[in-house]
């Protein structure tokens, strides 16, 4: 990551480059104060004076502002322009007219640095401060239009440019927490299904296993019957579990066309894919089926075909059979050496059948095309109306 994010502090060396770059960028408006020292005709010591003045004024300014966003305390940042409106003043008044510019940073460093509760009034402070200076320099009120109208629009809008950080910090604090409470979320429900599933079971095989036990010494017959009781409860509760298991693993058509996205864009294919799959009604295997088709035509392209662009279709259809769902996978690469299906359409092929649907699969002109169908409705939906 070379830039600073939004509400983010530099964490390294090119961030902080990053950041005083942007930040130092606005210093060229000193230009006029440079161009006095340099052109105004002051004497040596005036000029080293002025120099070291400007150099302490953009050093104070530099440090305020890579404190924004820090938790900075109030009287700090207070104190801090009390010296940044001062140094304007005295530079104003003692060098000329050209130093007035000093104060539209102190302006944009009160939008900057305060919250907006007191920026609304310290930068109209400032202005007012500079206002009153430009009287008391001579020419300074020539100055004043071009001056005056920057440092209210550059303080405000560094103001707002602070409440879009701090609801950016607060917006990303808040998405954590979010997705922390849905992880403890979705670790509870899954100890609680695998109490129900096998709370039951554990117990009643403890129970039996006990009985077993006591039962060993002088009835074995009974004693077996209690064994293939724990057996079958036993064999009960592993069905149980991987068909709970099954349900969590299975993966849903709009996860995987996320993930598509996802996985051809880092692999450079330009992706595209329809927004809204609709998939209202659509059994819960066919949905699995194209799923897993998905999964798999998106990793063949990302890993053998060489394409530069790969689009996703989704669409119901009426068919003999009754209404489908076809999922169409095409891309316009050249494709990888050898020929035929490989273990995975191969595998797919038969997932697709399973659940009532079909698969075609086969190179084109300029690419490759997979289309999965699946039944979009339940055995008692067939035949009712669209």
């Amino acid at each position: 990551m070379s830039g600073v994010g939004i509400g983010q502090r530099p964490v390294n060396r090119r961030q902080r480059m990053v950041k005083s770059l942007w930040t130092g960028i606005w210093l060229v408006y000193l230009g006029a104060p440079v161009t006095d020292l340099l052109h105004g005709g002051h004497s040596t010591g005036v000029r080293v004076l002025g120099w070291l003045g400007l150099a302490a004024f953009v050093t104070w300014y530099m440090l305020l502002l890579f404190r924004t966003g820090r938790g900075e305390r109030t009287p700090l940042v207070l104190g801090s322009l009390g010296v940044l409106s001062a140094q304007s003043t005295l530079l104003a008044l003692t060098l000329g007219r050209e130093w007035l510019v000093l104060f539209v940073y102190v302006s944009i460093a009160s939008g900057a640095a305060l919250p907006l509760r007191l920026a609304r009034w310290t930068i109209p402070g400032a202005c007012a401060l500079l206002t009153a200076v430009a009287f008391a320099v001579p020419g300074g009120h020539s100055y004043l239009a071009s001056l005056l109208i920057p440092a209210l629009l550059g303080g405000f809008a560094m103001a707002g440019v602070r409440e879009l950080v701090r609801t950016t910090v607060a917006l990303r604090e808040a998405r954590a927490t979010v997705a922390q409470l849905a992880a403890n979320e979705e670790r509870l429900r899954l100890a609680r299904d695998l109490h129900d599933l096998l709370g039951h079971s554990l117990s009643l095989i403890t129970l039996k296993s006990e009985l077993a036990g006591r039962m060993l010494p002088a009835h074995p017959e009974q004693a077996a019957r209690q064994v293939a009781d724990i057996e079958q409860v036993s064999r009960q509760a592993l069905v149980d579990v991987r068909e709970a298991v099954t349900g969590y693993r299975r993966p849903r058509l709009s996860a995987e066309l996320a993930g598509a996205r996802v996985a051809l864009t880092a692999a450079g294919v330009t992706a595209v894919l329809p927004a809204d799959p609709g998939l209202d009604g659509v059994p819960e295997a066919s949905e699995t089926a194209l799923a897993w088709a998905l999964r798999e035509a998106v990793t063949n392209v990302v890993r053998h075909s060489g394409a530069g662009r790969c689009t996703v279709g989704l669409r119901h259809r009426r068919t003999l059979d009754g209404p489908t769902l076809e999922l169409t996978v095409e891309d316009n690469g050249p494709g990888g050496p050898g020929g035929g299906h490989g273990n995975g359409l191969t595998g797919l092929t038969e997932r697709l059948a399973n659940a009532g649907g079909t698969l075609e699969a086969g190179p084109l002109k300029h690419g490759f095309r997979l289309v999965a169908r699946v039944p979009s409705a339940g055995p008692a939906d067939v035949g009712s109306p669209a």
